[in-house]
């Protein structure tokens, strides 16, 4: 198992099985198979905290990386992820598709940057959200509107 799921939200019904899915398909792709990624689903109050805690911004985002900053050999923890089941929720109404294929991208998007993938750059954002959709290949394109240059 490389992913460990933690749902600490009610509202919103989320598969910690696929979830855990979406994350070793990704370790899978980026070389890590045998790491590990913890996974906190929270709501859009706990993210708003964590975000300003960790980020000093004051706002809800859909998705926290927090990389292990150790060799891979010493640990296969990779690192935890936070994603909002809120966020995810409106972002999969916003563009038409499940919230599972949301909360798969959230998921990818996620163990990407626990490896060392950002996209706070345009040009390096548009690389990551390529990658995304090769890991994701069976996903509708409409869950990149807006994120990719094509």
């Amino acid at each position: 198992m490389a992913a460990a799921i933690e749902d600490r939200q009610r509202r919103i019904p989320v598969s910690a099985a696929r979830l855990r899915r979406a994350v070793d398909r990704a370790l899978a792709a980026v070389g890590r198979p045998a790491g590990v990624v913890e996974v906190s689903v929270v709501d859009d109050a706990e993210m708003r905290g964590l975000n300003a805690d960790w980020r000093g911004i004051r706002r809800r985002t859909d998705v926290l990386a927090f990389p292990l900053e150790a060799p891979a050999a010493a640990s296969p923890l990779v690192g935890q992820i936070v994603i909002s089941a809120d966020a995810a929720a409106r972002q999969a109404r916003r563009l038409r598709v499940p919230l599972a294929v949301e909360l798969d991208l959230l998921a990818t998007h996620g163990t990407l940057h626990l490896v060392g993938w950002d996209d706070r750059d345009p040009v390096e954002a548009d690389l990551m959200h390529r990658r995304e959709r090769e890991i994701l290949r069976d996903a509708p394109s409409r869950l990149w509107r807006g994120l990719l240059r094509d």
